[in-house]
């Protein structure tokens, strides 16, 4: 679990999917077990605060978007309120999104080039490639619950690591290599 402030009133939390292993979770039982799930959320709620010294109170706003292969980023935003505060009191609000995205990060762009000639028995609709903070990241858009997905995850993970950044910081401040048909267009180019 990696924990990150972010401002006087908020924070984030990467947890990994092992992490959640490691807790008694899979992927599926958030969806299913709410009740472990809000314990889960109220244990790293605590565990965070500590490590970052960030005092608990009030509302918390929780929004949580699960990633396809690399795990879970958490945003936990304090609800500042003018009038008197219960310390002993904390009303979390919990929303769940999860990315039809797969993000993988590369350390050169030949690691790209050898990944993708893995990726073409694959049928994948969309991939973008940017660069960004000294790396290169391929976004695929899934939009399929492909049985596939995890030997897809397997091929890449020779080349690449999960990103824990997301999409949006990436396509918003990174550069664009490839904007639409990645996959074609390297294949097409470096084969």
């Amino acid at each position: 679990m990696r924990i990150e402030r972010l401002s006087n009133h908020q924070f984030k939390i990467f947890l990994t999917f092992d992490d959640l292993n490691e807790r008694g979770f899979n992927k599926e039982s958030l969806w299913i077990d709410l009740d472990n799930v809000r314990d889960l959320f109220s244990d790293m709620m605590y565990e965070a605060s500590d490590e970052i010294g960030f005092e608990l109170y009030g509302s918390l706003l929780i929004q949580v978007h699960l990633m396809q292969s690399q795990g879970m980023h958490i945003i936990v935003t304090q609800k500042v309120e003018d009038y008197e505060i219960d310390e002993d009191f904390i009303e979390m609000k919990v929303t769940l999104n999860e990315s039809k995205e797969l993000i993988f990060k590369f350390e050169e762009f030949e690691d790209i080039i050898n990944g993708t000639h893995h990726l073409s028995s694959f049928s994948l609709k969309e991939a973008a490639i940017y660069y960004f903070n000294d790396h290169y990241y391929m976004i695929i858009e899934d939009e399929t619950e492909s049985p596939d997905k995890e030997d897809l995850i397997a091929i890449m993970a020779e080349f690449s690591t999960p990103s824990i950044t997301t999409s949006y910081l990436i396509k918003e401040y990174g550069k664009s290599i490839f904007q639409t048909n990645a996959i074609q267009e390297i294949l097409h180019y470096f084969e």
